[in-house]
């Protein structure tokens, strides 16, 4: 490992003379971002994926945060990678189309719960209430939410990248870029729908925006700081998603469907 002069000299020869050399110490320095952040968005490979078709996804979006990076820029280099490489993997899994049918037709029955227990409760449903609802066990459910959560993730993704001419445009990639990311982000209009879309989220969406997004919280640390159940901050993510892709994507949602506990 190289210490913090090394580093900064080893950027400077990568990005000022071109060394090549320089850009390979870069990546193995930075190597331990990839294992790290997989690790964080995805809790076991979907089915006909291994550990090690994630791992390589991840070092391409490494690759591609040490090609692109500005050192100039007052970003660390390490929030920027974290963005790609996370980008990078969502990509894969989107590509795979990893959800089968069963299991889709199963996180629509589960909005439906949502929304019917809300209803008649006056309040978001417990695990084992929603679990119960949906005839299966607390841990089926729990899985359900991260199914839930990780597909709505891609889902917005795809929708913030149509009509965007910049190749490989994400929203993970736009709050990578932002030095300050609320002031940033109204540099576009892509940019500025979003963060107008943020602001009409409510308080406890924005945190868990904030602190997965932007902080690279996983979804268990973002309930300790929060004092609420991990499923809690799956539930309250979804429904930032949700009312996020409604505003920028269209979606036919009932706003007050999404009604945050």
């Amino acid at each position: 490992m190289m210490d913090a002069l090394q580093t900064q000299e080893a950027w400077k020869r990568f990005k000022v003379y071109g060394d090549p050399n320089a850009r390979e110490q870069l990546i193995r320095q930075y190597a331990h971002l990839v294992k790290l952040t997989v690790g964080r968005i995805v809790p076991y490979p979907p089915n006909g994926m291994e550990w090690e078709d994630l791992y390589s996804y991840g070092v391409m979006g490494l690759i591609r945060a040490v090609d692109l990076y500005d050192p100039t820029r007052n970003v660390k280099f390490e929030t920027y990678a974290i963005a790609l490489i996370r980008g990078a993997v969502l990509e894969a899994l989107r590509s795979e189309d990893w959800v089968p049918r069963s299991a889709r037709d199963k996180l629509r029955q589960l909005e439906r719960v949502w929304v019917r227990l809300e209803a008649s409760l006056g309040r978001p449903p417990t695990d084992e209430e929603a679990a119960t609802a949906l005839e299966i066990s607390v841990e089926e459910y729990r899985q359900l939410l991260i199914d839930y959560a990780r597909t709505n993730t891609l889902s917005l993704e795809a929708c913030l990248i149509n009509g965007d001419e910049e190749e490989g445009s994400s929203l993970l990639e736009t709050l990578a870029d932002a030095e300050d990311p609320y002031a940033e982000l109204l540099e576009r209009e892509q940019t500025r729908a979003l963060a107008n879309a943020i602001e009409n989220l409510n308080e406890r969406e924005r945190q868990v925006i904030q602190l997965y997004y932007y902080e690279g919280l996983t979804f268990k640390e973002i309930g300790q700081v929060m004092s609420i159940s991990e499923s809690r901050v799956y539930q309250i993510h979804t429904r930032a998603l949700a009312r996020l892709r409604e505003q920028l994507c269209g979606s036919a949602a009932d706003p007050e469907t999404l009604e945050a506990g």
